[in-house]
């Protein structure tokens, strides 16, 4: 069973940095291993944020977050990451992270494209 966990959520303030990382237990995400980081705000949709491709080769970004957002991932460390830098209040949400393991290299934007989901974590930017 796939198990996806992220960490590294809080209380930030505008301009400021924070790390997510998305650990993944239960398969390796070496191999065809798609991920993808979205949020979640109250009363909105969930949107994606960023993914990676399995290689790391192909990446995707949001208009809202591109420039300050960096997605990767260590598969030795069955990690992947979500560096986030000048925070805004806008971006204040509940973030995810998710995974899928079909054979492609095609970047997946959509929630309904990935099978396994973490729990989420709060990111709060105080204005």
């Amino acid at each position: 069973q796939v198990q996806l966990v992220e960490s590294g959520g809080g209380l930030v303030q505008a301009g400021g940095s924070l790390r997510l990382s998305c650990a993944a237990t239960g398969r390796t995400l070496s191999g065809y291993a798609m991920v993808g980081w979205f949020r979640q705000a109250p009363g909105k949709e969930r949107d994606i944020v960023a993914a990676i491709t399995s290689s790391g080769a192909n990446t995707y970004y949001a208009d809202s977050v591109k420039g300050r957002f960096t997605i990767s991932r260590d598969n030795a460390k069955n990690t992947v990451y979500l560096q986030m830098n000048s925070l805004k209040p806008e971006d204040t949400a509940i973030y995810y992270c998710a995974a899928d393991f079909r054979p492609t290299n095609a970047i997946f934007r959509t929630p309904e494209q990935y099978r396994y989901w973490g729990q989420g974590t709060q990111v709060t930017v105080s204005s």
